[in-house]
């Protein structure tokens, strides 16, 4: 009885632990399966350990520049879809404008719409008007679907600040600009990170909409989906397992330096 008692109150916890477990569970496979040795193309079944794959990451032809041009389109897809999301998101909250109910369920739409619409739909866009599929495709694409992300996570944060913070400010005769940098920024950041770090995941992540627009520009993973046809090598998993350890990491970074902030305000 005394066990029931306790599995009652602390159900939620246990349930939300086996469940993150469950969504780490893909992780910890591919992580293992870093160290295997494969007799064949195919990185499947656990044959014996070696760091082999992790002392050369770099040993598929090919592997590398897809990463680091996969990392470049993110990079910039997010720089651009941030700075054109914050605008979008403080227009929609600050301002009255015709069309601003009708702006505010198109920003709704490509996170609503199948990726494959949506790519072939710039596809056309882009056969039509001549552009050459390739690294530009890619990126504007990547802007168009990743900017609703953005609007989304900066609205939120812009409609939940306190406006009497700026009023108090041009009452001590702060001006427009420095008002919205000393004030208003640093209020909005926590939600710009937020939507830069979702449009940089989802960027990267991508396959369907830059496979229609790719053209013979190949991203991380288009290389991964044709490597899985020929033989997955290890390093795969290398590159993977080293992503996975780097958000863990500035996840877990971006904690302990909110701990310490709130504790020096205290």
């Amino acid at each position: 009885m005394a066990f029931v008692n306790w599995l009652k109150r602390h159900f939620v916890v246990i349930a939300g632990l086996i469940t993150l477990g469950y969504l780490l569970l893909p992780n910890v496979v591919v992580t293992v399966f870093s160290f295997n040795d494969p007799k064949g193309r195919f990185n499947y079944q656990w044959q014996e350990f070696s760091t082999e794959a992790w002392t050369d990451p770099c040993g598929v032809a090919g592997m590398c520049d897809s990463l680091t041009l996969s990392l470049r389109i993110a990079f910039w897809s997010t720089l651009g879809a941030t700075a054109l999301g914050t605008m979008i998101a403080f227009a929609l909250v600050r301002y009255r404008f015709r069309a601003r109910g009708a702006v505010n369920s198109l920003i709704f739409m490509p996170m609503a719409m199948p990726e494959v619409v949506m790519a072939a739909s710039l596809l056309t866009l882009f056969l039509n008007m001549g552009v050459q599929l390739g690294f530009w495709t890619i990126l504007i694409a990547h802007v168009m679907f990743c900017l609703s992300f953005v609007v989304t996570a900066v609205k939120a944060r812009v409609m939940s600040m306190d406006p009497r913070l700026e009023q108090a400010a041009q009452d001590l005769y702060a001006g427009p600009f420095q008002t919205f940098v000393r004030v208003t920024l640093p209020i909005a950041a926590p939600g710009i990170a937020a939507g830069a770090l979702l449009a940089f995941a989802l960027s990267f992540d991508d396959f369907i909409i830059t496979n229609f627009n790719a053209g013979s520009t190949v991203t991380f993973p288009m290389f991964v989906w044709g490597s899985a046809q020929r033989g997955t090598p290890v390093q795969i998993n290398v590159i993977g397992t080293a992503m996975f350890v780097i958000a863990v990491l500035l996840v877990l970074t971006s904690m302990v330096v909110s701990n310490r902030r709130n504790k020096q305000k205290a």
